[in-house]
């Protein structure tokens, strides 16, 4: 390495060059690379580029801090090397960078660094859950600075929510497409029925941002993830968060195994492994098929019965078990076209003289369905507590067997909101009680045969 200073040529050698910087003295911080390379914006002043360091060093970009100071002559402060331009000299009067040519350079307006938390985006929503009804309403608002996704560095986004855990298409929801935007507006309301506190407490709402592709499949920009507890009933809370990258899925589906082969930080393993224990449990439990409203009336004898009346109403009279079969929602598709063609079916048992079916009315290509039906039982007050009311809800199709989608028993001897229903049942005598009830894939004691 050669080193011009005045009209001589001084030889230095690499050694003595890397000992530059660890020469015996006081012990100074490495410059970082930033250091070399400022930052500036058009607003900026000349005084801003030559500020004189915390840690006392020389400015990189002073006229004296030139090479010069490698050879101890040339006016240098000393202090550490700093770049130069090409055929600069150790001389007070060199050509080193200086404010002023620093200047002169076209330069970008400084918009910051590139944060990750925003660099997909940010979306706007209120949640709102309603105890009365029990329902969730999700307004999605807008989303502001998406990721383009286009050849023509737009997008088509759009919002999808999903429920989690059992996330499928059956409680799927979606916003419309916007077109050739990175700022869309939508201010839909999104609506679950038939979401019960149990719910609100234990489920986390996923949202989700999409990019629609009519000639490819749509692309995923961003999603955030919400746990419904923070949402108290009645009371709409606002958010507008940053949108986030998926969670890592191994080959299996899921979170990473704590075993793998890759770095993987103490607190990612333990959160990997309790993790991988609560989708084990979740394999195990029930799978949720959907939702159904029930309404249940037990109606006591009557002593004054009309003779003019109809039969179904001296039939009535005598007292029994009303059962409402009000509607369904978010079942699962059972069908290739994404929907089910589903009616329900209602069964008291013990049934010996199999004389307790009764079945509603189907409703073709939908996964929402409503059936405004009513079923009698003439039973005793007494009886009722031997008895388990089952009832399933089925997909219709032609020319083979039915599809079972899923069932839920009530009665003394079922558990959670089965046994809860029936109990404000028998103690509300002449009253009509609603509830919302989990469909699952499997009935304690049924065979499931249509």
């Amino acid at each position: 390495m050669t080193v011009r200073k005045g009209n001589k040529r001084l030889a230095i050698s690499i050694q003595e060059h890397m000992a530059i910087d660890v020469c015996p003295g006081p012990i100074r911080p490495i410059r970082q690379i930033s250091a070399y390379f400022p930052r500036l914006s058009p607003t900026s002043s000349a005084s801003e580029l030559d500020p004189a360091d915390e840690a006392g060093f020389p400015s990189a970009l002073s006229p004296g801090s030139g090479v010069g100071a490698v050879g101890g002559g040339g006016g240098g402060s000393g202090g550490l090397l700093t770049p130069l331009l090409a055929g600069a000299t150790g001389d007070s009067g060199g050509g080193g960078l200086t404010a002023t040519s620093s200047m002169d350079t076209p330069m970008e307006a400084d918009s910051g660094d590139s944060d990750d938390s925003t660099a997909l985006g940010t979306l706007e929503f209120d949640l709102l859950y309603e105890r009365a009804t029990s329902s969730l309403h999700c307004t999605v608002i807008k989303a502001k600075g998406l990721k383009p996704m286009d050849f023509n560095g737009l997008a088509d986004p759009y919002v999808k929510l999903h429920l989690l855990p059992g996330a499928c298409k059956a409680n799927k929801l979606k916003t419309t497409i916007v077109r050739n935007t990175l700022n869309p507006v939508w201010n839909e309301t999104l609506t679950y029925l038939g979401i019960t506190e149990e719910d609100m407490y234990r489920k986390t709402l996923r949202v989700s941002v999409c990019d629609e592709d009519k000639l490819t499949h749509n692309e995923f920009i961003g999603e955030s993830r919400v746990a419904l507890r923070r949402v108290k009933p009645d009371q709409t809370k606002h958010f507008n968060i940053c949108l986030e990258h998926p969670p890592p899925v191994r080959c299996g589906g899921g979170l990473p195994s704590p075993t793998a082969s890759l770095p993987i930080s103490p607190a990612m393993r333990g959160i990997s492994c309790y993790l991988r224990e609560w989708e084990n449990e979740q394999q195990t439990s029930l799978e949720e098929r959907g939702r159904l409203l029930l309404c249940l009336q037990f109606l006591p004898p009557s002593e004054q019965v009309d003779e003019n009346s109809t039969c179904e109403a001296k039939e009535r009279a005598s007292g029994g078990l009303c059962v409402g079969v009000r509607r369904c929602a978010h079942l699962a598709a059972m069908d290739v076209n994404g929907f089910s063609d589903p009616y329900v079916k209602t069964y008291l048992k013990p049934d010996l003289q199999k004389k307790s079916k009764h079945k509603t009315a189907v409703i073709k290509k939908t996964l929402n369905p409503e059936f405004n039906e009513e079923f009698f039982y003439e039973i005793s007050f007494t009886e009722l507590s031997t008895k388990t009311l089952e009832v399933t809800v089925w997909d219709y199709d032609l020319g083979k067997s039915n599809d079972f989608i899923g069932g839920v028993s009530l009665g003394c001897q079922s558990q959670g909101d089965g046994l809860q229903h029936w109990i404000d049942c028998l103690k509300n005598k002449g009253m009509k009680v609603e509830r919302w009830h989990t469909l699952t894939n499997e009935l304690p004691g049924s065979t499931f045969q249509d």
